[in-house]
């Protein structure tokens, strides 16, 4: 090979490298921006860039010498930063990541969905507690072997009579892979938020919360003081939610299609005749 060829390959890597520097970058913002979407973290990871991006600016301007000295140092610790304020989500993000290839998600059939809603329609209507969990990429194998196994389909009945008050499952989680309950009686991980304590909810929301800040599953919980029907994803709490809204989020987010589905005429049918 000449030495104009070589010299030749060198000039377009030197300008090739550069598109390719700024590429992985963005790549690599674009994805903790992905794996934050739809948490509180995505609010505070933005907020803690703007406030540092103004305050190097304006000491800047200003020519305060030691200021901006601190601010420009401060941006070469922001990594560890990052990992100590979100480190729920960092821990989500790596596991579910690993998860795609050495974990296998169970498909979610819509009767499955219909099944649950209706449950949780009826036990929202006589006020009984329940905390429903849905495994996803990320497996809940650990939390699974500390409860009781069950294997059996879901099923409207199944479900209320689990959590019929004073019954042996009826407290904790029941957890659900794929078309299959998979264990009841389990004891989640709870959210230390400060945010949850504001909103006066127990220790059934907090698990939820808990469960899906370290993990992708989805918890849908019942009140058993005011039959309100609430959702956990993403470590974020969603109250006061309806069947159908429920209903059209677990489709949207366990079926295959991806597609938000409504629910059939059967729930709207029974929600009517019962107002």
């Amino acid at each position: 090979m000449s030495q104009d060829v070589v010299k030749t390959l060198e000039e377009i890597y030197n300008i090739g490298r550069y598109f390719l520097d700024f590429g992985l970058i963005f790549l690599m913002v674009y994805y903790v921006l992905y794996f934050l979407r739809g948490t509180r973290g995505a609010s505070v990871l933005a907020g803690l860039i703007i406030a540092l991006i103004v305050l190097t600016i304006l000491t800047k301007l200003l020519q305060f010498d030691v200021l901006n000295w601190l601010m420009m140092n401060f941006w070469t610790i922001l990594a560890v930063a990052v990992i100590v304020i979100f480190q729920p989500e960092l821990r989500r993000a790596f596991a579910q990541l690993g998860s795609r290839y050495f974990s296998q998600q169970s498909d979610t059939r819509q009767h499955t969905i219909l099944e649950t809603v209706s449950a949780v329609t009826q036990l929202s209507k006589s006020k009984t507690g329940a905390l429903i969990v849905f495994e996803r990429q990320i497996g809940l194998a650990s939390i699974k072997n500390s409860a009781i196994q069950i294997e059996a389909q879901v099923n409207e009945s199944l479900l209320r009579t689990i959590f019929f008050p004073n019954t042996p499952l009826h407290d904790g989680a029941l957890i659900i892979n794929g078309d299959k309950i998979e264990a009841g009686h389990a004891i989640l991980p709870l959210s230390q938020q400060p945010e949850l304590a504001a909103l006066n909810v127990g220790t059934r929301h907090r698990a939820a919360v808990g469960v899906t800040e370290e993990t992708d599953a989805i918890a849908v919980i019942v009140s058993e003081e005011t039959g309100m029907i609430s959702l956990a994803m993403k470590g974020t709490l969603q109250r006061n939610i309806t069947p159908l809204e429920l209903n059209d989020i677990l489709s949207k987010q366990l079926l295959n299609t991806g597609k938000k589905t409504k629910a059939p005429s059967p729930i709207k049918e029974q929600n009517d005749a019962e107002e």
